[in-house]
């Protein structure tokens, strides 16, 4: 593999104290050059009508987290003592039902917050959905399900196709990181064009690939494009672009792994 091969991610770092991101971490292991941009900015909304439901697990038949910033909108409504101390009783509530989620990064939150996640290691709507029809029958309760502002309705248009009722909230709004125009300008005048860069979803796609796109000029095409999952992978072949690897499983070391592998294919 050529030398310093440079990676750009386009993602907001994991927030682990004093470490770095698992994605750098593991790149780096394997011998490539990771810098990190956060493409997207989140902000909690509708915290109110979030905690009235949180404090109600009688009138659902379960949960479902598919990102971690949905679970962060729930540890955002328990930072209060008194919601804290009444959220040890509710928490066995909504272990006695199904508490289901996408990816490791989001079952890891989940369990920090006392409840038994179901569904890691399904890496995406499609998969857990799946799972839910499998697990789950018509005459259940509501499954309560916070989510984002920008969501794919892959999760709710299968289960409500399939008669298992749902309830959403909108928990967290997306919007691009007010620095990021700045930055990947800055990290492409200061690196050069990067070998790879990392897509970790559409919305990160709609918010950065125009500006890739004009920022490597003629060398766009020497650029292998990364993704985290087949629906970001899905949102860059609608711009007509080449995805050269992706990630088997949502995590850092499968991410790792594809592009060390697009690299090297003969390896």
């Amino acid at each position: 593999m050529p030398a310093e091969m440079k990676v750009l991610l386009l993602k907001e770092p994991r927030e682990s104290g004093d470490e770095a991101d698992p994605y750098m971490k593991e790149l780096s292991s394997c011998g490539h050059t990771a810098a990190l941009i956060p493409a997207l900015s989140f902000r909690s909304v509708s915290l109110n009508e979030l905690s009235e439901r949180l404090f109600e697990p009688e009138r659902f038949g379960g949960l479902i987290f598919s990102s971690p910033r949905a679970v962060e909108a729930v540890k955002s409504c328990l930072d209060s003592q008194r919601h804290r101390h009444k959220w040890d009783t509710v928490k066995e509530k909504w272990n006695e039902k199904s508490v289901y989620v996408v990816g490791k990064a989001t079952a890891s939150l989940v369990a920090d917050l006392g409840l038994n996640p179901l569904g890691e290691d399904t890496g995406t709507a499609d998969a857990l959905a799946l799972l839910i029809l499998q697990r789950e029958n018509l005459e259940i309760l509501p499954l309560f399900f916070p989510c984002g502002s920008i969501k794919r309705e892959v999760l709710p248009t299968a289960l409500r196709k399939n008669h298992i009722p749902l309830e959403t909230l909108t928990v967290y709004q997306t919007s691009e990181h007010p620095d990021l125009q700045k930055n990947i300008t800055d990290y492409f005048t200061q690196q050069g064009v990067p070998a790879s860069v990392a897509f970790f979803s559409p919305s990160g796609v709609r918010f950065c690939l125009d500006l890739v796109k004009r920022l490597s000029g003629s060398q766009l095409e020497q650029i292998k494009f990364a993704s985290i999952g087949p629906t970001t992978a899905d949102a860059l072949q609608s711009h007509g672009l080449t995805v050269s690897c992706c990630a088997e499983k949502p995590t850092a070391k499968h991410l790792a792994a594809a592009i060390t592998h697009a690299f090297t294919p003969d390896l």
